[in-house]
């Protein structure tokens, strides 16, 4: 070889390393969401802006770590200027604070917590602005739920459930344990505490149980809601809204409401009360913006027929009221006249709204706020112009992992109905190739997917697509989002229209070819349980694999077990299982069990008190008779969903493993290795 042949080699082949060197960092992959990373994320909660608007209080939620004793996430209470400068912690780590507020003078932020220095019941503590040290503000002998400060600062609302007596103490000790349903229940009141003289009174009888309340403008009164009798499914049905004078306690009827309520707001000058409400006894949600006048008369419904679901209110002025809403698979903010409805967006830019505070006099708005690239972090803006600015970054690991493209797709219903669903890709997408599909089937079913952060324990999206999985969100009829006539939509025909919605979706995704047809497996939780199982069973044909969470599996003795029997019945169902108990045990995942082919996972909270840990064992044991693979998963202490960290992974795990062995691989059941233990 020529010594001008040498030396180009030799500068090719050093070319060619130095050309490595530079971009091996740049075309190194990332690697793709993991259930260890899932259980680490950390997401913004409730924001409150400071009477000045300067000032922004914000909790973060903070999941223990392995190092951790087991039990539910941290909560923490942050500080930060409305510009995002000087971010800084007001409470300890390791501790749970939550409901912060501002008190009305603006010296003091506060919050509920418990603090065993002081009591070992959540009470009210509060922090000054500046800094310095922790003080309870009550002493109340039972947990407080919770609290508003009066516009005058006097005084501080609050709501705390009666503790047992003396005597009920004392005959639990002699071992006379037992317990009467329904029989001399523990009263939830309405407290109003003096911050002048430390005193408390209650402001509600024994014959009410409060589940909500709001302070009049001008601090001499409170709206609240109650209902007759004790229990979710009761105040969450068959509340009623009364005001109580604070000069004589004299409670009086506020306005005629029927159905589910939601949030209540006085207009500033006290002249008006805005509040969400359901239309009638069968809407699955407080989902409409209404107005009456505080002096009495019908309330006015703002919303109409609009296809949005009403989330959250406030007051810009006596004129106008901030209103937040789902719409569809986004968010969105507006404000409303308050007199003609009439409606102008506040532009979100696309963000997906959580906790939304308002400052009436600066316009300023501090939102806890997710994208399709981040849990909620903490954003500002105008309640105008939108111009939002996102201030924190709890999740600054995030910058380590590739996350899978997201998009919303839409399709045709049987019927022609427009149905909306959110679709993610496989990390590594290839296009034109079909990949394996896993839906994730929110619950409710009056739930909604969103086109936000949509990885969480109970429902890791990204993880699936890290794992070479298409995975589709379908926002079937029934879903909230759509306004009243979408979400009443699959009444008395759960199982029905509602699951054809989700099989067309199925079907599109593969007429698109992005889906092969022959490896589709499907989870979720509760409502979305329900179909997961409804799948393994009544059209197990369609599904290789299903994994059912907290689902319900025989809609007869759900009802005879679950803390919600009214509420189902009434708006889902809009009869009770008697008047029509043919129709709700042929809707029942166990009446189709002969059918079942379709290897099922199934997981359950011991301490579940919406679906009885009994559905999923009645499943998991026909299951077995019928000889489908199947695998029962119970955890320990957890409710209607999966609080501690390492039962968050291990779901996360068996999820992804239950999958991989029987959609990924479109193995025989017989052929199947054995999943993770």
């Amino acid at each position: 070889m020529k010594r001008f042949e040498r030396r180009l080699l030799r500068f090719s082949l050093l070319g060619m390393a130095a050309l490595l060197l530079l971009c091996g960092p740049a075309v190194a992959q990332k690697k793709g969401m993991t259930a260890e990373a899932v259980a680490d994320l950390q997401r913004v909660g409730q924001t409150a802006l400071h009477p000045d608007g300067k000032t922004i209080a914000y909790t973060v939620v903070k999941p223990r770590s392995d190092a951790d004793a087991y039990g539910s996430d941290y909560q923490e209470v942050w500080v930060s200027d409305i510009n995002g400068s000087d971010p800084r912690q007001f409470t300890p780590s390791g501790m749970r604070s939550s409901s912060i507020a501002w008190s009305p003078d603006g010296r003091y932020l506060t919050f509920l917590g418990v603090r065993k220095a002081f009591s070992d019941k959540g009470q009210i503590y509060k922090v000054p602005l500046n800094g310095g040290a922790t003080l309870p503000i009550t002493d109340h002998p039972e947990t407080i739920a919770r609290y508003a400060w009066s516009p005058d600062g006097k005084s501080i609302a609050f709501m705390s459930t009666d503790g047992k007596s003396p005597e009920q103490m004392s005959d639990e000790k002699a071992g006379k344990d037992w317990i009467v349903y329904d029989h001399n229940p523990l009263v939830s009141r309405l407290w109003v505490y003096d911050v002048a003289s430390g005193e408390s009174r209650s402001l509600s009888g024994d014959d009410l149980f409060v589940s909500n309340f709001t302070w009049s403008p001008n601090s001499k009164s409170i709206a609240f809601q109650a209902a007759s009798e004790a229990g979710i499914d009761a105040t969450m049905m068959f509340s009623k809204m009364y005001q109580v004078s604070l000069a004589d306690d004299k409670t009086t009827d506020l306005a005629a409401t029927v159905g589910k309520m939601g949030p209540m707001a006085y207009s500033p000058n006290g002249a008006w009360l805005a509040f969400l409400n359901a239309v009638d006894l069968s809407d699955p949600l407080a989902q409409s913006l209404f107005v009456v006048s505080t002096n009495g008369g019908e309330a006015k419904n703002l919303s109409g027929d609009i296809e949005r679901s009403a989330t959250g209110i406030s007051w810009l002025n006596n004129k106008t009221i901030l209103l937040q809403e789902n719409a569809g698979t986004a968010s969105a903010l507006s404000r409303v006249d308050a007199k003609s409805g009439k409606r102008k967006a506040v532009d979100l830019g696309g963000l997906i709204l959580g906790s939304v505070s308002s400052h009436a006099a600066s316009g300023r708005v501090a939102v806890a706020a997710a994208s399709p690239n981040h849990p909620p972090e903490l954003f500002t803006g105008n309640a105008s112009k939108g111009q939002f600015k996102r201030l924190t970054n709890h999740n600054p690991q995030l910058a380590d992992y590739d996350l899978a493209r997201q998009e919303v797709v839409t399709w045709e219903a049987k019927d022609g109905l427009k149905i909306e669903g959110v679709l993610t890709y496989p990390l590594n997408y290839t296009a034109g190739q079909a990949y394996p599909l896993i839906l994730q089937i929110h619950g409710g079913p009056e739930g909604v997917s969103l086109n936000g952060w949509n990885t969480r324990p109970t429902y890791p999206v990204q993880v699936l697509a890290a794992n070479g999985y298409m995975v589709l969100e379908p926002n079937y009829r029934g879903s909230g989002g759509r306004g009243v006539a979408f979400t009443k939509a699959d009444h008395d025909d759960l199982g029905g229209k509602e699951f054809e919605d989700v099989l067309a979706g199925i079907d599109a995704l593969v007429e698109r070819g992005l889906v092969d047809n022959d490896r589709v497996g499907t989870a979720g939780w509760s409502y979305g349980g329900y179909f997961s199982a409804w799948a393994a069973t009544k059209h197990s044909e369609r599904f290789k694999a299903a994994s059912a969470a907290a689902g319900l599996t025989n809609w007869i003795s759900f009802s005879g077990t679950t803390d919600i029997p009214h509420e189902m019945a009434l708006v889902h169902w809009n009869s009770y299982w008697y008047d029509q108990r043919d129709l709700h045990w042929e809707r029942s995942p166990l009446y189709h069990i002969q059918n079942a082919k379709t290897p099922t996972l199934v997981v359950h909270g011991l301490k579940d008190l919406r679906v009885h840990p009994e559905q999923s064992m009645q499943l998991y044991s026909a299951l077995k008779l019928t000889g489908t693979p199947s695998k029962l998963i119970m955890y320990p202490r957890e409710p209607h969903g999966i609080l501690e960290r390492a039962h968050r992974i291990h779901y996360i795990e068996n999820l992804i493993e239950w999958f991989n062995t029987y959609v990924k691989e479109a193995k025989n059941p017989e052929q199947a290795q054995r999943v993770v233990n």
